[in-house]
């Protein structure tokens, strides 16, 4: 009988990556459980998501710990209650204390709207537009502490159009994020994609870039 990975879910914002991730579980198409939803702030939209949806929900604040890492720690605890095998961050808006992140490493994945190394932090799309790329996208990678510096598994990509502005070029690749994050979760919850020291091995062999996504949602 095959083992359904759990999966634990952080977000700070509307939740669409996550609610991509539950109905893509729902379709049978990610056969992962969903064990809960974490968010860092308490008036969040995925968590209603969450709640409709019958999956735990829990909110912390960081304003009620005496540093990020008390924050960090806590958080982590907490899911760790829910005994996830992959932590999800998908839209979680938090840069994690080294400490804690090493503990989970290669057991926590980060979908980041960017194609890597391009643009780690914000404002991505504006800072595509700003550079005049032809190309922009976003990128799942394996958290480290190097903010959205750990090893790339997959990513999907898009043409820039003339007269794109950071919202419209976002409009278009979200759908594009959803079905990444989708089959990349799918590939590490199912062992075959795993972190092996700073390398990302697909089949137990060395990725010697990162992975594509294709018109049919599968990574190549």
């Amino acid at each position: 009988m095959t083992v359904r990975r759990r999966v634990v879910v952080f977000a700070s914002g509307r939740g669409s990556n996550f609610a991509a991730l539950v109905q893509a579980q729902r379709r049978g198409e990610l056969p992962v459980d969903i064990a809960g939803l974490l968010c860092d702030k308490a008036a969040a939209p995925a968590l209603a998501l969450a709640r409709a949806a019958g999956i735990e929900a829990v909110a912390l604040s960081p304003r009620d710990y005496a540093s990020r890492e008390d924050f960090d720690r806590a958080m982590f605890a907490r899911a760790a209650r829910l005994a996830p095998d992959l932590i999800v961050l998908a839209g979680y808006m938090r840069i994690i204390a080294p400490a804690v992140v090493e503990a989970w490493r290669g057991r926590m994945i980060n979908i980041h709207p960017s194609l890597l190394p391009k643009y780690p932090g914000l404002h991505t799309h504006q800072r595509a537009i700003d550079a005049g790329d032809a190309e922009h996208g976003s990128s799942v990678h394996f958290v480290t502490a190097e903010l959205d510096g750990g090893p790339v598994i997959a990513q999907a990509g898009l043409p820039i159009l003339p007269g794109d502005t950071a919202e419209t070029l976002a409009a278009r690749l979200l759908p594009l994020e959803h079905r990444l994050l989708v089959a990349t979760t799918r590939l590490v919850a199912d062992g075959e994609a795993a972190l092996a020291g700073d390398q990302v091995v697909r089949g137990g062999q060395a990725l010697a870039a990162p992975l594509h996504l294709d018109a049919n949602g599968n990574l190549a």
